[in-house]
C-alpha cells in the first residue's frame, strides 16, 4: 500500500484530474543545476550510489544531510567508502525519515526510473543494487530526461561559460531542448577572494576592459546576448546581500567599485548597495531581450565553517535566513518598473514565513504584456515537501491566481530528480479535487483540466517563450 498508482490523491476528482490530464503531460524544468558538459557527453553512471548520492563533494546534498544527522560516517557519504557501501549506509537510515520528501522521492525514483516497486531498507539494500544496476547499465544521461518526458531543461551557467556543451547539445539528437540561464553569482559576489581574478575572466570573454562599474556592466549585457543568441531566456539569482532600503545612483557604487578594485574591503551595506545597483541593470537588460528574471531569497549559506572548509559550497551546509527583504524588493521592482523596464520575475523563498511576503508582493506589479508577469515561485529547497508545496499553492490561490501560475522545478543537481514533478502534480490535483470535494470548486472537469494542464505545463512554455 505504499506508492500506489493513487498515491497522495485522497478524493475521486482528484484521482480523475491527475490520471486523465497531469499524468502523460510532457515536463519543462525551468530551473536545475544539471552539469551541460555530462548531458553533452551522455554521461553513464557507474551504479546507483554515483546517481543516487554522488561522488566526492558533488552530489544530492539533500540525501547527506539526512544521512549525517543519523550519525553516518561522512566516508559513507562524500567520503572514500566503497559506492555499495555508501548506498546501503543511505538504505539503512532511509526508513527513520518518516514524513522527509527524500523518503517519497527515493522511493518514486526506484519505481519510475527503474522499474523497482520494493520499500528501501537495509534488509532489501543488497537486491536493490543489484537490480538498480542492472537497469543502469543500459541508461546514460539522456535516459533520464527522455523516459520522463521532458521537453526543455534549464541548466545553470555563469556570464562567461563559453557555452560550448550547449552547442553540442543543439546539434545532437536529444529531443529535450536544454538551454541554458544565466547566474552571475560570481559578479555579484564582490566580496570574494577571487572576484579580481574573475573580472578578468568575465572581461576577456566579453572583450571589456573592466576597469569600472559602468564596464561591468557593458560585459554583463554582452553575455545577456550571447547567452540570448544560444537560446537563453531566463537568469538566476541568488540574493544573499542585505539589500538598501533604496537602489543607489551609479556614482555611489562606482567609488564602492573603484575602491574594491583597489584592494579594500567593503562592509555589507556596502555589499548590498553593489547588488542592489547591479540587479537594476541586469533586470533592464533582461527586459529589453524578453526574458524572465529569477530571484532566490532567503537562504544563508555555508554556516558550518569546518564542512564548508572541508567541502566547499552546496555540500548540505546551508540553512534559511529571517532577513527582511520587503522594503528593498518593493523598491527595486518598483525602480524597474517606473522605467518601463521591469522583466518578468519570479519570487522564489526560502523560508516559509516569507510566502505572504512574497505572493501579495508579486500582485503589486502585473500588467497586460503576460498573465502572471510576476510570479510567487514553486516551494523551493527547504520549502520543496508536501507541506510546502500544498501552503505555497494555497498562499498563491489566496493573494493572486493559481491558475497563472507556471509551476513546479526540481533545482536539483541529480539526473534522477524528474519523479518530484510527479510529486507535485499529484499535490496539485490533490488541493483541486479536495475544494470540489468540499464545495469550494465547481465540479466543471474543463475548468479544473485547464487549470492542471496550465499549472503542470503549459503555463510554463507560454511565460517563458519556450
Amino acid at each position: 500500500m505504499f506508492i500506489t498508482e493513487d498515491f497522495l490523491l485522497d478524493t475521486g476528482w482528484a484521482k480523475k484530474l491527475y490520471h486523465e490530464v497531469a499524468a502523460e503531460l510532457p515536463i519543462i524544468d525551468y530551473h536545475a543545476h544539471l552539469p551541460p558538459a555530462d548531458l553533452a557527453a551522455r554521461k553513464k553512471f557507474r551504479n546507483i550510489a554515483e546517481l543516487w548520492l554522488g561522488s566526492g563533494n558533488y552530489g544530492d546534498h539533500y540525501k547527506w544531510r539526512l544521512m549525517r544527522a543519523c550519525g553516518v560516517p561522512e566516508r559513507l557519504i562524500t567520503g572514500d567508502a566503497h559506492d555499495r557501501d555508501r548506498f546501503l549506509a543511505f538504505c539503512r537510515i532511509l526508513p527513520l525519515c518518516a514524513g522527509n520528501p527524500v523518503l517519497h522521492w527515493s522511493h518514486f525514483e526506484l519505481k519510475r526510473i527503474f522499474g523497482i516497486d520494493a520499500v528501501i531498507n537495509e534488509q532489501t539494500g543488497p537486491r536493490l543494487w543489484d537490480e538498480a544496476n542492472e537497469r543502469l547499465a543500459d541508461m546514460d544521461a539522456w535516459s533520464f530526461l527522455t523516459q520522463a518526458r521532458v521537453e526543455v531543461s534549464c541548466t545553470t551557467d555563469d556570464p562567461a561559460d563559453d557555452l560550448a556543451a550547449h552547442a553540442v547539445l543543439a546539434r545532437s539528437a536529444l529531443t529535450t531542448r536544454v538551454l541554458p540561464a544565466y547566474r552571475p553569482d560570481k559578479a555579484m559576489r564582490i566580496e570574494a577572494p577571487g572576484f579580481l581574478a574573475y573580472l578578468e575572466r568575465l572581461g576577456g570573454v566579453a572583450d571589456v576592459q573592466i576597469g569600472s562599474f559602468a564596464a561591468l556592466v557593458r560585459a554583463l549585457e554582452a553575455r545577456v546576448a550571447y547567452f540570448h543568441a544560444h537560446g537563453g531566456r531566463a537568469s538566476d539569482h541568488a540574493i544573499d546581500a542585505v539589500l538598501p532600503d533604496t537602489v543607489p545612483d551609479d556614482a555611489v557604487v562606482e567609488a564602492l567599485f573603484a575602491r574594491r578594485l583597489a584592494g579594500e574591503t567593503l562592509n555589507a551595506a556596502e555589499r548590498g548597495a553593489y547588488v542592489a545597483a547591479l540587479l537594476l541593470h541586469l533586470g533592464r537588460a533582461y527586459a529589453r531581450k524578453g526574458w524572465t528574471m529569477c530571484m532566490h531569497i532567503g537562504a544563508l549559506r555555508s554556516v558550518n565553517s569546518r564542512g564548508f572548509a572541508s567541502l566547499g559550497a552546496d555540500t548540505g551546509f546551508d540553512t534559511i535566513c529571517e532577513a527582511t527583504i520587503a522594503v528593498p524588493l518593493a523598491r527595486l521592482l518598483d525602480a524597474l518598473d517606473k522605467d518601463g523596464l521591469l522583466p518578468k520575475t519570479m519570487l522564489f523563498c526560502m523560508s516559509p514565513i516569507m510566502n505572504p511576503v512574497l505572493s501579495a508582493m508579486a500582485g503589486c506589479f502585473q500588467d497586460d504584456t503576460v498573465p502572471g508577469k510576476l510570479q510567487f515561485g514553486p516551494a523551493w529547497w527547504f520549502n520543496d515537501h508536501k507541506d510546502g508545496n500544498l501552503d505555497q499553492m494555497r498562499t498563491l490561490a489566496n493573494h493572486g491566481v493559481l491558475g497563472t501560475f507556471v509551476g513546479m522545478v526540481t533545482d536539483s543537481r541529480s539526473f534522477a530528480s524528474f519523479p518530484r514533478h510527479d510529486y507535485f502534480r499529484r499535490l496539485l490535483c490533490r488541493l483541486l479535487g479536495r475544494w470540489v470535494e468540499d464545495g469550494e470548486y465547481p465540479a466543471d472537469l474543463d475548468a479544473l483540466a485547464t487549470l492542471v494542464r496550465g499549472v503542470s505545463y503549459q503555463n510554463a512554455k507560454t511565460y517563458f517563450a519556450f
